[in-house]
């Protein structure tokens, strides 16, 4: 590390953003975020949640997001003195009175009451797979289908501004309903918790519930298998759509669908896989190996759970599971058409608009049109108005050291949530989805894993394991989805801080995973389930522990992962 960087992050402080108690989150933007992402995300956060949680009865305001120094921490924004935090509850019965007299408590029991009775997350579902998404779907495709080339100055302005508005309506939608995609699961697993059913059994019975996540891989295993029956081995995309019009077609239509869709992370600094033709021939010859879950196999899991609940249940059990794996696919096919195909619009728009300016010497580096905020974008692209260059090469040099930065897991004073039992019976019950949910997606205290984080007696590594069978290759360490899509060997098992939907073909492609954050509910565990793909989950040493390029073994029966030798061929542990 240069002294200049070295001095710049001992200079850096985390000062809490505001009153309360932060939580960072690195599962969504690890570092460094853009301007325009930091507005965005932001402010879709707080005010759809704020709109939706009145209409749901969730007892919170909102979940306020803040950035501190490029990277996301959010805070739980109470009902009722949102600004005056404190870390010691007043006495239970005041409590109990104020959740009943409070004429906002009593608002949201009601509209609590009216959610979990009259089952609107069907209707949600169905409205947004009816007309949510095909709409959204030829709204991204009429955007896509602009030839940037053809526009002037003044109209690219106008296309970025209307790009912009477009963003700011999906991410409200994604953020939406993503207030109702989590409900029907947490409601399972908190029923579950009642007959005595780990999470981990029950969010197994979710399996092949979300072909949404499945299926653009099953389309690129389409494509594999023919070119391997062909006997070609092509060396790029046009040598691959050469070898037959049937795999020109299949191409073609993925790349209509996934082309301009980011793939290596959320904000708009990660590419777009059109951008990318050599990730995809890589992937493509790699990925024939997707298999999904045997239905037989799933009804003998479901059956196993079924046995072990009370008689009088089996029916309450049967439409919970059932809404569940409703919701695991609204919750996947939500994330692409609303954010990471609108995002990697607005960057392609964006990388035509910073390479016009760099030709005409208005900025040094056509990436520097990341920089730019929401105003200033259309303003500087039209019309050249806005930060000189000078003032754009210091953002991004700035923005770049905020990368490298080890940013504090909490920020400001702890606050004492109120205990469950002092609220009205529909308040207590959205409640305990809620806590439920965020424990599972490792974002909060309760994992019935019990062990997570720990060692065991032989200092294997430990935390929540994803699948059956144990696997041993060789350890692949990478930060984020782009250096792993780079140096990833069909097989090896990926060892990352967390993985996103800019993970999928990454794992389509890796034979192992291990993450340091995450819960049974996460990301990485969802399509770890659904490609099945054995995997720890939640390993906090990980990065720390595991050697690129060491052997491991994931054996996700006990959630263990251990190390078999390290790189310099030192045994680490005996078998």
């Amino acid at each position: 590390m240069s002294q200049g960087v070295g001095n710049f992050m001992e200079a850096i402080d985390f000062n809490p953003p505001g009153p309360g108690f932060w939580q960072l989150d690195r599962s969504h933007f690890p570092g460094g975020t853009t301007p325009i992402a930091r507005e965005l995300v932001g402010t879709a956060v707080e005010e759809v949640y704020r709109r939706e949680w009145a209409t749901i009865g969730i007892p919170a305001e909102t979940l306020s997001i803040r950035f501190v120094n490029g990277f996301w921490y959010s805070r739980m924004r109470p009902l009722i003195f949102p600004d005056r935090p404190v870390g010691k509850q007043p006495p239970f019965i005041f409590l109990w009175l104020v959740a009943r007299l409070h004429p906002e408590f009593r608002r949201r029991e009601k509209a609590a009451k009216h959610f979990l009775e009259n089952l609107q997350v069907s209707e949600v579902i169905n409205a947004w797979k009816e007309e949510g998404r095909p709409s959204l779907v030829a709204k991204n495709l009429d955007f896509q289908d602009i030839e940037l080339q053809d526009l002037d100055d003044s109209a690219l302005g106008i296309h970025l501004a209307n790009l912009i508005a477009h963003l700011r309506e999906t991410l409200d939608e994604h953020f939406r309903l993503h207030c109702y995609d989590l409900g029907p699961i947490g409601r399972f697993l908190v029923a579950g918790s009642d007959w005595g059913i780990p999470s981990r059994q029950l969010l197994a019975l979710l399996a092949g519930a979300s072909p949404s996540t499945s299926e653009p891989l099953q389309a690129l295993n389409a494509i594999s298998r023919e070119v391997n029956q062909s006997g070609i081995s092509p060396s790029s995309l046009e040598e691959l759509a050469s070898i037959s019009d049937s795999i020109s077609g299949k191409l073609y239509a993925y790349l209509r669908f996934h082309g301009s869709v980011l793939y290596a992370g959320y904000d708009i600094d990660s590419p777009t896989l059109k951008e990318s033709p050599e990730v995809l021939l890589a992937t493509i010859r790699a990925s024939d190996k997707l298999t999904t879950s045997e239905t037989h196999e799933l009804e003998t899991e479901v059956n196993s759970v079924r046995s072990r609940i009370p008689a009088k249940d089996h029916e309450h059990f049967d439409d919970l599971l059932s809404r569940a794996r409703e919701a695991m696919d609204l919750r996947d096919d939500n994330g692409p058409i609303t954010a990471e195909w609108p995002c990697g619009l607005l960057r392609l728009g964006m990388l035509e608009a910073g390479f016009r300016l760099k030709e005409a010497g208005r900025i040094v580096n056509e990436t520097h049109i990341f920089e730019l905020t929401t105003e200033e974008l259309p303003e500087l692209v039209s019309n050249r108005n806005g930060p000189t260059s000078d003032e754009l090469s210091e953002r991004a040099r700035l923005r770049s050291q905020q990368k490298l930065l080890d940013p504090p897991a909490v920020l400001g004073m702890t606050e004492t949530p109120p205990p469950v039992g002092a609220l009205p019976e529909h308040l207590a019950m959205a409640v305990n989805t809620v806590q439920k949910i965020l424990a599972e997606l490792g974002m909060g205290d309760g994992h019935d894993s019990g062990e997570q984080g720990n060692r065991t007696a032989n200092g294997e590594l430990r935390g929540i394991g994803i699948g059956k069978s144990k696997y041993q290759q060789v350890a692949r360490v990478a930060e984020n989805a782009h250096e792993a899509l780079d140096r990833l060997q069909p097989g090896e098992i990926l060892v990352t801080r967390t993985t996103s939907p800019a993970y999928n073909m990454v794992l389509s492609i890796a034979g192992g995973l291990v993450t340091v954050e995450g819960g049974a509910m996460c990301h990485a565990a969802v399509l770890s389930r659904e490609l099945n793909i054995p995997a720890v989950i939640g390993v906090p040493n990980a990065l720390d522990d595991i050697d690129d390029g060491a052997l491991i073994e994931v054996d996700p029966e006990s959630g263990c992962v251990q190390i078999l030798n390290r790189i310099d061929g030192e045994v680490k542990t005996e078998n």
